[in-house]
Protein backbone atom coordinates (compact mmCIF):
# COMPACT_ATOMS: atom_id res chain seq x y z
CA UNK A 1 0.00 0.00 0.00
CA UNK A 2 1.45 3.16 -0.92
CA UNK A 3 2.06 5.74 2.36
CA UNK A 4 0.10 8.62 2.83
CA UNK A 5 1.34 12.51 3.98
CA UNK A 6 -0.78 15.26 5.00
CA UNK A 7 0.60 18.68 4.14
CA UNK A 8 0.02 21.66 6.37
CA UNK A 9 0.02 24.94 4.51
CA UNK A 10 0.13 27.61 6.76
CA UNK A 11 0.94 30.80 4.95
CA UNK A 12 -1.52 32.99 3.85
CA UNK A 13 -0.38 33.91 0.42
CA UNK A 14 -2.14 31.61 -2.40
CA UNK A 15 0.86 30.23 -3.57
CA UNK A 16 3.43 31.59 -0.70
CA UNK A 17 6.51 30.94 -1.14
CA UNK A 18 6.70 27.82 1.95
CA UNK A 19 3.35 26.35 0.12
CA UNK A 20 5.51 26.27 -3.33
CA UNK A 21 8.36 24.53 -1.04
CA UNK A 22 6.08 22.23 0.22
CA UNK A 23 4.56 21.17 -2.99
CA UNK A 24 8.10 20.27 -4.45
CA UNK A 25 8.49 17.83 -1.14
CA UNK A 26 5.17 16.87 -2.21
CA UNK A 27 6.76 15.92 -6.03
CA UNK A 28 9.42 13.97 -4.74
CA UNK A 29 6.73 11.63 -2.47
CA UNK A 30 4.88 11.52 -5.08
CA UNK A 31 7.32 10.53 -7.14
CA UNK A 32 8.32 7.57 -4.64
CA UNK A 33 5.24 6.49 -4.82
CA UNK A 34 3.50 8.32 -2.00
CA UNK A 35 -0.26 10.39 -1.82
CA UNK A 36 -0.21 13.74 -0.48
CA UNK A 37 -3.07 15.84 1.05
CA UNK A 38 -2.90 19.41 1.26
CA UNK A 39 -4.50 21.16 3.82
CA UNK A 40 -4.61 25.11 4.33
CA UNK A 41 -4.23 26.21 7.79
CA UNK A 42 -5.02 29.52 6.80
CA UNK A 43 -8.72 28.67 5.75
CA UNK A 44 -9.73 26.55 9.15
CA UNK A 45 -10.78 27.85 11.87
CA UNK A 46 -8.48 26.43 14.87
CA UNK A 47 -9.37 27.93 18.33
CA UNK A 48 -6.26 27.98 21.17
CA UNK A 49 -6.06 25.39 23.45
CA UNK A 50 -7.45 26.10 26.47
CA UNK A 51 -5.50 23.80 28.86
CA UNK A 52 -8.08 22.11 30.14
CA UNK A 53 -6.50 18.62 29.86
CA UNK A 54 -9.49 16.94 28.96
CA UNK A 55 -7.69 15.48 25.88
CA UNK A 56 -5.18 13.64 28.50
CA UNK A 57 -8.57 11.64 30.73
CA UNK A 58 -8.98 8.22 29.48
CA UNK A 59 -12.31 8.31 28.40
CA UNK A 60 -11.57 11.22 25.30
CA UNK A 61 -9.30 10.50 22.54
CA UNK A 62 -8.73 14.23 21.33
CA UNK A 63 -9.37 17.57 22.12
CA UNK A 64 -12.63 18.53 23.16
CA UNK A 65 -12.66 22.15 21.43
CA UNK A 66 -15.13 21.74 18.21
CA UNK A 67 -13.53 23.47 15.68
CA UNK A 68 -11.92 22.70 12.18
CA UNK A 69 -9.52 20.86 14.12
CA UNK A 70 -11.47 17.95 15.01
CA UNK A 71 -11.55 17.65 10.63
CA UNK A 72 -7.47 17.10 10.95
CA UNK A 73 -7.53 14.34 13.74
CA UNK A 74 -8.52 11.90 11.79
CA UNK A 75 -6.59 12.92 8.95
CA UNK A 76 -3.34 13.49 10.95
CA UNK A 77 -3.97 9.52 12.20
CA UNK A 78 -4.27 8.03 9.23
CA UNK A 79 -1.14 9.63 7.44
CA UNK A 80 2.48 7.80 7.67
CA UNK A 81 3.21 11.83 8.36
CA UNK A 82 3.26 14.94 7.97
CA UNK A 83 5.14 18.24 5.84
CA UNK A 84 4.62 21.33 7.79
CA UNK A 85 5.32 24.49 5.82
CA UNK A 86 5.30 27.73 6.99
CA UNK A 87 6.83 30.94 6.51
CA UNK A 88 8.56 32.72 8.96
CA UNK A 89 7.05 35.78 11.11
CA UNK A 90 8.27 37.48 13.60
CA UNK A 91 11.09 35.10 14.20
CA UNK A 92 9.02 31.87 14.31
CA UNK A 93 6.34 29.55 12.54
CA UNK A 94 2.92 31.33 11.39
CA UNK A 95 0.34 32.00 13.79
CA UNK A 96 -1.93 29.44 11.73
CA UNK A 97 0.91 26.37 12.26
CA UNK A 98 1.38 27.64 16.00
CA UNK A 99 -2.29 27.06 16.81
CA UNK A 100 -2.07 22.81 15.13
CA UNK A 101 1.09 22.46 17.10
CA UNK A 102 -0.59 23.43 20.17
CA UNK A 103 -3.34 21.37 19.91
CA UNK A 104 -1.12 18.29 19.01
CA UNK A 105 -1.19 18.57 22.83
CA UNK A 106 -4.04 16.23 22.41
CA UNK A 107 -2.33 13.37 20.46
CA UNK A 108 -0.53 12.54 23.97
CA UNK A 109 -2.40 10.82 26.57
CA UNK A 110 -3.07 7.74 28.91
CA UNK A 111 -2.08 5.42 25.38
CA UNK A 112 1.21 7.45 24.60
CA UNK A 113 2.04 9.34 21.73
CA UNK A 114 -0.35 9.10 18.40
CA UNK A 115 1.83 10.35 16.38
CA UNK A 116 4.81 7.93 17.68
CA UNK A 117 6.40 6.41 14.75
CA UNK A 118 4.90 9.22 12.14
CA UNK A 119 7.53 10.78 10.03
CA UNK A 120 7.73 14.61 9.93
CA UNK A 121 9.64 17.00 7.41
CA UNK A 122 9.53 21.12 7.67
CA UNK A 123 9.22 23.53 5.06
CA UNK A 124 10.01 27.26 5.91
CA UNK A 125 10.58 30.14 3.90
CA UNK A 126 11.53 33.72 5.24
CA UNK A 127 12.61 37.69 4.61
CA UNK A 128 16.06 37.81 5.33
CA UNK A 129 19.08 35.87 3.58
CA UNK A 130 19.99 34.58 7.11
CA UNK A 131 17.80 31.43 8.47
CA UNK A 132 19.55 32.77 12.39
CA UNK A 133 19.03 36.81 11.91
CA UNK A 134 15.07 35.55 10.22
CA UNK A 135 14.34 33.81 13.16
CA UNK A 136 14.22 30.18 10.99
CA UNK A 137 15.79 28.52 13.43
CA UNK A 138 13.84 28.93 16.58
CA UNK A 139 10.91 27.43 14.08
CA UNK A 140 13.21 24.40 13.46
CA UNK A 141 14.20 24.31 16.96
CA UNK A 142 10.34 24.06 18.15
CA UNK A 143 9.37 21.19 15.29
CA UNK A 144 12.90 19.09 16.31
CA UNK A 145 11.86 19.44 20.34
CA UNK A 146 8.02 18.62 19.22
CA UNK A 147 8.83 15.77 17.00
CA UNK A 148 11.38 14.27 20.04
CA UNK A 149 8.56 14.64 22.53
CA UNK A 150 6.26 12.81 20.54
CA UNK A 151 8.57 10.18 18.97
CA UNK A 152 8.25 11.01 15.40
CA UNK A 153 11.13 10.50 13.50
CA UNK A 154 12.08 14.06 12.23
CA UNK A 155 13.22 13.30 8.30
CA UNK A 156 14.37 16.58 7.77
CA UNK A 157 13.87 20.53 6.21
CA UNK A 158 14.63 22.61 3.87
CA UNK A 159 14.48 26.55 4.15
CA UNK A 160 15.31 29.67 2.45
CA UNK A 161 14.54 33.07 0.94
CA UNK A 162 11.80 34.03 -0.34
CA UNK A 163 10.39 37.78 0.54
CA UNK A 164 8.03 38.04 -2.56
CA UNK A 165 5.72 35.76 -3.99
CA UNK A 166 7.34 32.77 -6.34
CA UNK A 167 11.04 33.54 -5.14
CA UNK A 168 11.49 30.38 -3.53
CA UNK A 169 11.61 29.15 -7.03
CA UNK A 170 14.53 31.02 -8.47
CA UNK A 171 16.61 29.00 -5.79
CA UNK A 172 17.09 25.97 -7.67
CA UNK A 173 19.62 24.25 -4.65
CA UNK A 174 16.65 24.10 -2.40
CA UNK A 175 14.10 23.53 -4.68
CA UNK A 176 15.91 20.32 -5.65
CA UNK A 177 16.91 19.48 -1.76
CA UNK A 178 12.94 19.79 -1.37
CA UNK A 179 12.13 17.40 -4.02
CA UNK A 180 15.00 15.23 -2.60
CA UNK A 181 13.18 15.58 0.95
CA UNK A 182 10.37 14.16 -0.20
CA UNK A 183 11.61 11.06 -2.34
CA UNK A 184 13.21 10.42 1.22
CA UNK A 185 9.96 11.14 3.50
CA UNK A 186 8.22 8.39 1.23
CA UNK A 187 10.70 6.17 1.20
Amino acid sequence: MAKSFLALISSPRKNGNSTLLAQKIADGAKAAGARVEFVNLHRMKIKPCTACDKCHAADDRFCIIKDDMQKLYAKVMAADGIIFASPIYFFTMSAQLKLFMDRCYAFGGPSGYALKGKKMAVALTYGDIDPFRSGAVNALRTFQDAFAYLEAPFAGSVYGTGLEPGDILKNKAVMKEAFDLGKSLAG
